[in-house]
Order: structure tokens, then sequence, then C-alpha cells
């Protein structure tokens, strides 16, 4: 590895050949202020383009200020990052950016979030030296998930990096010219006309109020305040290890009793598990890919918990919507159950319970509205508010979560074993169906049959680490039960894309893939807390929820009592025809645009 060696600031520093200004300055811990540029180490992502230049330097020899996000460095080079021409080069930068920008901080969505607030109040910008005309758009809230508002877009094209090079679902690009010029689809189009997924990541990666959730938190404290109706809540695995952040709390704290706690500090008439219908999840998806084994056909099945990564499978592969399991997500599971099952134990009419998921990624929000998750004209699930929404309602009732003692789930649908807490995580929804899957084939080769509801057989060693991690594609060959399964593991939507082209083109067999739409799976959902590139967060959150899982009494999802129950009582077994109906969809070949 060669170094070049250059001096910011008087300090000399020496860096690998190819680095930035911006990257040998972070090494001095010397900061630049950039907007634009944005890096996630762990998923060897980084954004460049500098478009916004408040990162200017002043560079000896050089006439011109560079920008140091996308200036490499040279041999011998003097960089001075805090000169007057430079410092009043971003004032100037900024305030230009500010003029053409909405004033309303006090009410938008990113307030206290928003990157370019946090510049200006750095910068000391309290008066601006520009005034006149601003550029308005059409709000866009034309989908269930995200909300568009381009008078608030300052061109850093963060989110056409995060939408066209990390994901590759090309919808975003640069629109218009000059003053006019904004990042959106082509011809402006709303994002429910185009081929979205609406995964969320755009969400996370701009800096300011152009790209947030569509908020429902107040259907939630509406639906609270009606008597009529009951009000039980399902909270995602991934939600636990990250909600804390919003109230000081370490990243990777687990705050699951808490939760439970605020939520009923709220309102609610029950809190449950998502946790419970992920066990659900894998005893249909285990049960279809012991099937597709045996008969050898519709391989490789591929996991169907995101619906990102569902409707971006639906667009840009339809000829092969036959792979997918056809089994729904937990949270669509929870729900059916919940307007079935529940309904029918608890006396309430479906229709008078009002299902809110607490979820940490905003295409659940488009999933939760798709209209084949209905049943007699009433949705499986009401409302979908993420991580952020329900610590911001917290913060409105004046909850202190952080001090908060712990609560119990409600039961029955608050039961879930260490295999359902682990789906927050890539890998992790693979490796819960291994665990179930494991025992069956083994009971399968001893006897030739199984159980699935009371296997014979109980193995120890259930820990799947090669498919642990937050690379973006895992492959792992497992031993599961005596049968050698080849499995893959995907997570952000690009490198599913990549794999699935070299399925098709007959280049790599496997048995079994789990595709999660965001980089690192739910922990790095476009509805948690905004890491602002932090993937020292990811890992912290994803250590948690195996820290959680190994501490658990149960670990596989077929141990789950109240599993056990249900298909006693209800269900009759995994791939039963109630099963099916309640608990399986079909998948619709979408255009592509």
């Amino acid at each position: 590895m060669s170094t070049v060696n250059l001096t910011i600031n008087d300090k000399a520093v020496a860096v690998e050949a190819g680095s930035t200004i911006l990257e040998a300055a972070e090494k001095l811990d010397i900061k630049i202020p950039t907007l634009c540029h944005f890096k996630m180490d762990a998923f060897h992502v980084e954004h460049r383009c500098g478009s916004c230049r408040i990162c200017v330097v002043e560079v000896e020899k050089r006439p011109n200020l560079a920008p140091a996000c996308c200036t490499p460095v040279m041999e011998g080079m003097v960089v001075h990052t805090n000169t007057l021409r430079a410092i009043n080069a971003r004032r100037a930068i900024l305030d230009l950016l500010l003029s053409d920008h909405p004033k309303d901080c006090l009410t938008c969505p990113k307030n206290l979030n928003c990157e370019l607030q946090k510049i200006a109040e750095e910068l000391g910008i309290h008066n601006l030296q520009y005034k006149g005309e601003q550029s308005t758009y059409e709000l866009d809230e034309s989908s269930a998930a995200i909300r568009r508002d381009l008078d608030k877009c300052i061109m850093c094209r963060r989110c056409e990096n995060a939408c066209n090079n990390i994901q590759t679902v090309g919808v975003l690009s640069g629109v218009g010219r000059g003053f006019h010029a904004v990042v959106a689809p082509a011809g402006l189009k709303k994002l429910a006309d185009t081929q979205c997924v609406f995964c969320g990541q755009c969400v996370q990666a701009c800096p300011v109020g152009a790209l947030t959730e569509i908020n429902y938190k107040y259907d939630v404290w509406r639906a609270l305040n009606d008597k009529s109706k009951t009000v039980v809540f399902q909270t995602a695995p991934a939600v636990r290890v990250a909600i804390g952040e919003a109230f000081g709390m370490e990243p990777g704290s687990i705050s699951t009793g808490k939760m439970v706690t605020a939520l009923k500090m709220l309102g609610a008439d029950k809190v449950f598990d998502t946790n419970f219908s992920a066990d659900l999840t894998i005893m249909e998806e285990a049960n279809e890919l012991l099937e597709r084994v045996k008969k050898n056909e519709n391989l490789p099945i591929l996991t169907s918990c995101c619906p990102g990564w569902v409707k971006f499978l639906e667009h840009q592969f339809p000829e092969l919507t036959y792979m997918p399991s056809s089994a729904k997500s937990p949270q669509q599971m929870f729900g059916a159950i919940a307007k079935s099952y529940y309904c029918e134990k608890t006396g309430i009419k479906p229709e008078d319970l009002i299902v809110v998921s607490v979820m940490p990624c905003l295409a659940k929000k488009y999933e939760a509205a798709r209209p084949e998750f209905t049943r007699n004209g009433v949705r499986d699930v009401d409302i979908v508010i993420t991580t952020r929404e329900l610590a911001e309602m917290c913060h409105e009732a004046g909850i202190q979560f952080d001090k908060l003692e712990d609560s119990e789930y409600d039961s029955p649908l608050g039961e879930g074993t260490g295999a359902a807490t682990i789906f927050g995580a890539s890998g992790g929804v693979l490796e819960a169906a291994l665990r179930t899957a494991a025992d069956w084939i083994t009971d399968l080769q001893k006897t030739g049959e199984f159980n699935a509801i009371h296997p014979q057989t109980d193995l120890k060693d259930i820990d799947y680490k090669p498919v642990r991690g937050l690379d973006g594609i895992k492959e792992a060959e497992v031993n599961v039960g005596g049968l050698k399964l080849k499995a893959a593991i995907c997570s952000g939507l690009g490198n599913a894309r990549k794999l699935l082209e070299k399925i098709k083109a007959g280049e790599v067999k496997y048995h079994a893939i789990e595709i999660m739409a965001c980089p690192g799976g739910c922990i790095d959902g476009g509805g948690q807390p905004y890491h602002h590139g932090n993937t020292e967060i990811l890992k912290k959150r994803m250590e948690a929820l195996y820290r959680d899982d190994i501490n658990l009494p149960l670990r596989k999802s077929h141990q789950n009592s109240s599993i056990i129950k249900l298909y006693e009582e209800y269900l009759g077994e995994p791939g039963s025809h109630l099963a099916h109906e309640l608990l399986h969809t079909k998948y619709t070949a979408r255009k592509k645009f």
C-alpha cells in the first residue's frame, strides 16, 4: 500500500494513496463541514460528489478553493481548512442554500436532526444576506410511506446515490437546471407512480426534510382515544435495540421492557410482540423450504419478510415471482391472526380491533396498505408507525423513556423466541429457519416422518454463525440434520440484483436465499433513529439482537408454546388450508419503468 504525505493546518499526516483531503483531515481529528458527503464504512459505501461545496478548503499553489470530500491528496500538498477565505466561502454558499430553503424549522419533521440546520448553527448564520425568489413544488404524499417535499431539496444528491448506486432501484435523478434543479423521479412523477420500493434508504440519506416518512402518529392518538375501539400494538425485533437512542441511551441498549411500559402509558389496551408472528413465519417458511427441497423444485426459496425487497422483485425480476416463499411477513401474519384467532378468543369484532405496528421500516407502511392484505373488507394491520414516530409520541406524552421500569408483553400473542429476535439483522431469518428445519430434518431421516409441532429432536448446536454479519453478500453451506444446504444472504438491493442476475445466468445454485432491502437488515431500516452514516451504531444494534437471543430461554420458533397452542387449537399444522388462507399470499408482476 503506497502512502501520500501532506500537511493540513501545519500538521503532517500520511494517508493511503487515493484518499481525499476530507479523509486525511479526519485522521488528524480536523473537522471540515459537509452536506453532500455520506459514508458508511461497514458497507464500503461513500458518496463523494462535491455538489454542495460546503467543504471547500485552500490548497497552496492552487488558485481556486477545493472541495475536500472529492479532492484526492497529493504528495507534499499543503492544505488550510480554516482560513478566512475558506470560511467566508462556506458562509456564502450556505447563505445561498438557505435563501432558497423554507424557514419552517420548528415544524419540519427533521427539526434537530437536520444537517443543514446544524451547519448553519456551527457557522453562525443568523442573518441571510441573499433574499429573493424561492422555488416551490407540489408536496408528494401519494404513497403510504414516503413524504417528498422538494421545496427543501438542496441538490446534495445523497438520496440519488442511495436509490441508484446502493439499492439500484433507479427512481431518483437530477431534474431541471439551475435554480429549478432538484432530485426527483423523471418528470417529477409522484413516488406512487414509480417503481419505488419504499425501503427508506433515501430518507436515511437525506440531510434535510426533503424526504421523510408519512407520519401516522396522530391516527394512533385518535384510535387510542376512541372508546369504541380496542387498540393493540405489535413491536418488531429491531425496534427494541434502537428506540433507546432517541432518549440518550447507548446504541445497542435492549429496551424491550421499557418500550412495553411506554406503550401502556400511551393507552394501549394490549402490547404484543412481532416476535410471536416471526416464529409463526418460520413454521410456515421452514415447512415450505422442506417441501421444495424434497421435490427439488422452485429452488432457491427466497425469504419474503421484507416488503421493500418483495416490491423490488415484482418490478425488477417479475419472471422470478415463483421463487419467494408464499408466507406473509411477520407483520401481516400478526394482523391476520389478531383479526381472526384473537378476535374469536376475546369476542372482539375484527372491525373494532385496531392493530398498530411499530416497525423499523417505511416499506411496512406500504405493505399494510396493499389490497391483498384485507379480509372481508378489514385490513390486517390498520396503522404502521416507525421507531422514530413512537419516540416522538413518548416525547409528546412527557414519558421519560430511559427512566421507565420494565413490563412484560401481553398474552397470547406476546411470546417470542430468540430465533424471532434475530429477524432484525441480516442473516437472522435464514438462521431461524435453519434452527427449526434442522430438528425436523433429523426426525425425518431417523423415522421417515416428523411432527412439526412436537419434533422429537432438539439439537443443541444452533448458532449458524457463517450467515451473520454486515457483509452485503454472504454464502454458507450448512449441515442441517445431515442434509447439506447451500444458502446465500443478501442485504441491500444492489447486492440482491447481483445475486439474482447470477442465478438467472445459471452461474450459482442455492437451496435458500435471505434478502433484506436495507444494508445490514432491519437494524438499518428507513424508520430507525438517524445514524448519519455511523455504521458502528448498526453493529451495536446487531450485537444486541444476538445478545438478546442467547439470553432467552427458548431459541427455536417451534418451541414457542403460544405457537404450539395456535396450531393445536386453530390452524392444525403448518401449510394447512386455514394456514394458507390466513398466512400466505401471492405476488404480482409489475411494470418496469
